[in-house]
């Protein structure tokens, strides 16, 4: 394929079939594509010559002899969905640093290719995108953080990318469309499929406002291994990731891993200490260098380019009495509130030279935090309050 020109129909077939021959993500076939092109390779593995195990190589060539890719081309188009590889214009080329990224648990490479489903265009949807991901058996607590969070990313104009899934990801998925912004659903399951099948109604939603993404074929059904596959995809589309809640072995902390594989910003909401769900982020935070996140703000702070989602710095409330010198607030500690006090009384009370408390006193006046009543001193009515 040269530079600039779009793929050729046979290095789309090519990459339909290898995707076909192996599971997802795995790391030598991603290499060898990546190295001399998906139809070389096609090419080489349906007629193997002088290989070094040729019973291995005579059933590659025949599982991939028994393979239709342009029937899977044509059973995507019957559901509304499209193959889109490298080359075209509609790949998300923030998924190529895959290709040299550390493996996760056997685990590695970019995809040959995305079944996506949608009228959206990839690319442009996924230039800014925001991975919120966490426990299936979430709590009230975590389900309303990830609706906070997705919804103001998406009102900054961020793509919510998740896997569509119970729980967390649900959550994130519905702040989403709440803010009538397109939401990513990437599955474990061919684009004819839909997992949970419970999800059937929110997953076809998401593919006529937004995306639904995945790297298996048609007909493929989901398993564990392809959830952990998948989770590489999610990370790769996205800035960064947020975990909302997870247990300490999950697949939120797996999408995790593939993001500091990708070193980019994973960030963790905090939970009860009590509970189970944040085990997993607490872990992040404490031991893997996850930032500490609480509202979208904070996330925007991180994903966004410099300078342009500052967050202010937090403060508590501006009281009157902001401000003063240690000496004048000594003094003003001294005056009571109740009643009022002699000039001796208030020196003894805090321990100062009457010279210092008396000037300090008059200081006090000119601001308005104390006033002289017939030789005795009291508190004005805003420093009580205060």
């Amino acid at each position: 394929m040269s530079a600039g020109s779009a793929p050729s129909r046979a290095e789309r077939l090519a990459r339909v079939a290898l995707c076909r021959l192996t599971e997802p993500a795995n790391p030598e076939l991603a290499r060898r594509v990546a190295a001399g092109g998906a139809e070389a390779l096609y090419e080489e593995l349906r007629s193997p010559r002088g290989s070094s195990a040729p019973e291995a190589a005579a059933d590659v060539a025949a599982r991939l002899a028994d393979l239709d890719p342009a029937g899977d081309l044509r059973r995507a188009e019957q559901v509304g969905a499209r193959f889109v590889i490298p080359g075209d214009d509609e790949w998300p080329e923030q998924l190529d640093p895959l290709t040299a990224a550390e493996p996760v648990g056997h685990q590695g490479g970019a995809p040959i290719g995305l079944w996506v489903r949608g009228r959206l265009h990839l690319a442009e949807t996924m230039a800014r995108a925001v991975a919120v991901v966490g426990a299936r058996s979430a709590t009230t607590y975590g389900g309303d953080v990830a609706v906070e969070i997705a919804a103001g990313v998406s009102e900054a104009g961020y793509t919510v990318v998740s896997g569509g899934a119970f729980g967390i990801d649900l959550a994130a998925h519905r702040g989403a469309l709440a803010s009538h912004r397109p939401t990513v659903a990437v599955m474990a399951c061919g684009p004819d499929r839909v997992y949970p099948l419970d999800h059937r109604e929110l997953i076809d939603h998401i593919a006529r406002t937004g995306l639904v993404v995945s790297d298996l074929a048609p007909g493929c059904t989901p398993t564990k291994w392809r959830f952990l596959a998948r989770n590489r995809i999610i990370a790769g589309l996205s800035l960064g990731t947020v975990v909302v809640e997870a247990a300490t072995r999950s697949g939120a902390a797996n999408t995790a891993s593939w993001t500091e594989s990708l070193h980019r910003p994973v960030m963790g909401v905090p939970g009860p200490i009590t509970s189970a769900q944040s085990e997993g982020v607490h872990r992040l935070i404490r031991t893997r260098g996850a930032l500490l996140v609480t509202r979208a703000a904070e996330v925007l702070e991180v994903v966004a380019p410099m300078g342009e989602h500052l967050m202010p710095d937090v403060v508590g409330e501006v009281r009157p009495t902001d401000g003063l010198r240690l000496l004048d607030q000594q003094v003003l500690d001294a005056v009571p509130i109740s009643v009022a006090a002699d000039l001796d009384q208030i020196t003894r009370h805090a321990g100062l030279a009457a010279s210092s408390v008396e000037l300090a006193l008059g200081r006090l006046a000119d601001l308005g935090h104390v006033r002289l009543d017939q030789g005795r001193w009291r508190k004005a009515p805003r420093c009580r309050s205060a």
